[in-house]
């Protein structure tokens, strides 16, 4: 069940600028709309039923579907959304990639599609992301060291965009890279993590509704700091989860290595759905802390599954999911 949740305090005006689209607020359905099978593939690396349109490069989107994949949670500010993430690529600090990333270039880019599946290839992002078919949807996001965000991003249907790649019968899992690039990402530089950044789902979690592929948010094209020129967002799942910039989309029938569960196995599990009642090893994830209230304020109690327990606990049935974590 989705539950309704206020805000507690408002963000002090020295800290938040005002935003003020995205303003109709649009509850969720527990039954979330069906994913259509999208436009269909001419060539590799062309899709068809373009027409020629492309994706902008910045500012504001036009003629984007209003959905009702929504929560009646109050939105985040656009300056902390933008200003207030982790992007390890530019440097681990929260402001790091807000500051660092004002000279990356994400367009033109291209994505390598391989793997198990009929349409492999190298696609540009504007055959990749069929402009019309873009969605506004409000989704809760929760990072691991827990604090989190509501926000309205833009984007198109995971779904979408795998079923056009046809994936064979005994493709179990999707992974996904980040671009390696040290001069225009100066993070990559430091070994904090493995490059390239590596995300992987199951098949069935890549195909659920609510998966999503992001390429901009308050209705705006995506931010170099937020994963441009797109990035996944999984609702249910830690933020870590959510790889930006991405660059490559793999098939394959093994569970794929994954970059937070190469570093730190025993803390970062590949499954890592939001889960009140199993704690990270240095600290409890039964509260968070959204951002916007108050510190004076109590926590939140964290939702299970983000609160999209509902539409996603099927997907987990006979798991443990202390151990598959």
């Amino acid at each position: 069940m989705l539950i309704r949740q206020t805000r507690l305090n408002d963000p002090k005006p020295s800290e938040i600028t005002s935003q003020t689209l995205f303003e109709d607020r649009r509850r969720f359905l527990a039954t979330a709309m069906a994913v259509g099978g999208g436009a269909a593939l001419g060539s590799v690396g062309m899709i068809g039923g373009a027409q020629g349109a492309v994706i902008p490069k910045s500012g504001k989107f036009s003629g984007v579907a209003k959905t009702n994949y929504t929560v009646d949670d109050e939105l985040t500010e656009y300056d902390a959304v933008t200003g207030y993430n982790n992007f390890y690529e530019f440097g681990t600090g929260k402001t790091d990639p807000a500051t660092y990333s004002k000279d990356f270039q994400p367009r033109p880019w291209t994505v390598q599609v391989d793997g198990l599946c009929n349409k492999a290839g190298t696609y540009d992002f504007d055959d990749l992301v069929n402009p019309h078919q873009l969605e506004d949807r409000v989704y809760r996001f929760r990072c691991v060291e827990a604090w989190s965000m509501v926000v309205p991003w833009v984007g198109i249907s995971l779904a979408s965009i795998l079923k056009r790649m046809e994936p064979h019968g005994n493709a179990k899992y999707v992974s996904f890279e980040t671009l390696v690039d040290p001069e225009q990402m100066p993070g990559q530089k430091r070994k904090v993590l493995e490059w390239p950044y590596r995300e992987g789902l199951r098949m069935d979690e890549a195909m659920h509704p609510l998966s999503f592929m992001v390429v901009g948010v308050y209705g705006e094209v995506l931010p170099n700091q937020n994963g441009a020129p797109m990035r996944l967002m999984v609702p249910w799942k830690y933020g870590f989860k959510s790889i930006k910039s991405i660059v490559r989309i793999s098939f394959t029938e093994q569970e794929p290595q994954t970059s937070w569960n190469m570093s730190a196995a025993r803390e970062y599990g590949f499954y890592s759905n939001v889960n009140p009642t199993v704690n990270h090893p240095r600290w409890s994830q039964a509260k968070e802390r959204r951002i916007g209230d108050s510190l004076f304020d109590p926590k939140r109690p964290t939702l299970m599954f983000n609160g999209y327990e509902e539409d996603v606990a099927s997907l987990y049935a006979n798991m443990d999911l202390k151990a598959q974590f």
